[in-house]
């Protein structure tokens, strides 16, 4: 006789589970890479897995898209945002085209399973795949997701074997340096060509340096007024970047890859120079390194605008050899011509400078000078010492007191380089040389 309650229906549980309504986010992620070209792009993947979610009547409470590679954890701020909103209940289910589009990383895929275990994320919908939280089916996500990260690994091994056996080959990887074009035909990639128009000129910078010791400056001003000489991209060269080609051992032959490695190639394309005249072109670049080391630095340098191009202010000083066998110094400054190489404004000496600036510093509004705490400090020690002095010279005469002002003033005249520079650089309107006068910047 059958014991079966009354009610019960043959073949159904006795009482059945709460269903638990899932609410999904759409999660489409495209990778930057070049080597997911082939993945659909966010757009695609949206369509399609809408698609999915109208066939199956699947609510989707919110869709997410991003481009960021999935190799290393945490790094997706979407992601991250995803995962927060599922800790926080706003919806327990996702929905993306493949597992590999969550995650590619241990980290990441790591913190799904960790969420499915606490029940919280209760389903993983793929195109053609569905894991919940049954222990197969997270093992199943594990090993996809693992699956792509040994694709990573793999790939990121395999372009390294491939840009090593390009170097083997004499072939350098990447942008080819000024005076070289890359080959553009696909069976000739990382091929370097002399570039027959700038070739030229390369060498003939090695050979100012190396023969006519000239230093990188006198290179850079060269190439830019004398020459007009323009990069690939049609710019002027910097002056670190002249200072880059000047170094580069590519130009004689050879190269280092990756760069710092210690691991060195012979190249396959045509040298520009032989490595006569470049180690020769090294030895007066680290002289003229050294010498650039020891020029010394001027109190208005830099500080200064010309009035007339808007170029910097430099300084130069002479030696005049006098009669008993000592020399006077004098120090000019005039206009870089930086930006204008004929600007007509003229040079003027630093006791001039110092002039013209002691009477504009009563101009200045002394609380806008950001050391002014340090002058206060320094003044109120000037100020006890000239008491301490008058006390104990009786008939010393009464001191002028000194403030701030005729302190800044006596800096100016009397202070050492790098106290006048401090002073200056504290004033925050520029000064600005106009044939010989100077002025405050408005």
């Amino acid at each position: 006789m059958s014991t079966q309650p009354k009610g019960a229906q043959i073949g159904t549980p006795a009482t059945s589970p709460i269903q638990i309504k899932v609410r999904y986010c759409l999660y489409a992620r495209k990778s930057t890479e070049s080597e997911e070209q082939q993945v659909l792009s966010i757009d695609s993947q949206i369509k399609e897995m809408a698609k999915t979610a109208e066939r199956d009547e699947l609510e989707i409470a919110e869709i997410r898209k991003e481009s960021h590679s999935a190799k290393a954890t945490g790094q997706r701020a979407v992601f991250n945002e995803i995962i927060v909103d599922i800790r926080l209940g706003k919806f327990n289910g996702l929905l993306t085209w493949a597992p590999d589009r969550l995650a590619r990383n241990a980290g990441d895929l790591g913190a799904l399973v960790d969420l499915m275990d606490q029940k919280v994320l209760l389903e993983i919908r793929t195109y053609g795949q569905r894991f919940t939280d049954s222990p197969n089916e997270k093992f199943l996500l594990m090993i996809l997701g693992s699956q792509a990260k040994l694709e990573n690994d793999n790939r990121g091994v395999n372009v390294k074997r491939g840009l090593r056996t390009r170097c083997e080959m004499g072939l350098r990887p990447g942008v080819a340096p000024v005076g070289y074009n890359n080959e553009k035909r696909m069976d000739r990639k990382c091929h370097a060509v002399v570039d027959t128009m700038r070739a030229p000129v390369i060498k003939q910078m090695f050979e100012k340096v190396a023969n006519e010791k000239w230093s990188g400056r006198r290179i850079h001003q060269w190439l830019k007024f004398e020459l007009n000489f323009k990069s690939r991209g049609n710019k002027n060269m910097t002056l670190s970047s002249v200072y880059v080609v000047l170094q580069n051992p590519f130009y004689h032959g050879v190269f280092e890859y990756p760069e710092k490695s210690g691991n060195w190639y012979e190249g396959k394309h045509q040298p520009l120079i032989t490595k006569e005249l470049f180690d020769k072109a090294q030895e007066q670049l680290k002289r003229d390194r050294i010498v650039r080391s020891d020029i010394k630095e001027f109190a208005f340098t830099k500080l200064m605008a010309c009035g007339l191009c808007g170029s910097g202010i430099s300084a130069d000083e002479k030696f005049k050899k006098l009669k008993d066998g000592t020399s006077n110094r004098y120090v000019y400054y005039g206009c870089t011509r930086a930006r204008d190489k004929d600007c007509k404004n003229g040079y003027v000496r630093e006791e001039e400078l110092v002039s013209q600036t002691v009477k504009i510093m009563d101009q200045i509004d002394l609380n806008q000078i950001s050391m002014r705490e340090k002058f206060e400090a320094e003044v109120e020690r000037m100020r006890k010492f000239q008491r301490a002095f008058a006390g104990t010279a009786a008939d010393t005469k009464p001191q002028k007191e000194i403030d701030l002002r005729d302190y800044a003033k006596y800096l100016l005249k009397e202070g050492s380089v790098t106290e006048k520079r401090e002073l200056l650089l504290c004033i925050k309107s520029k000064l600005v040389l106009t044939k010989g006068v100077v002025t405050l910047a408005h």
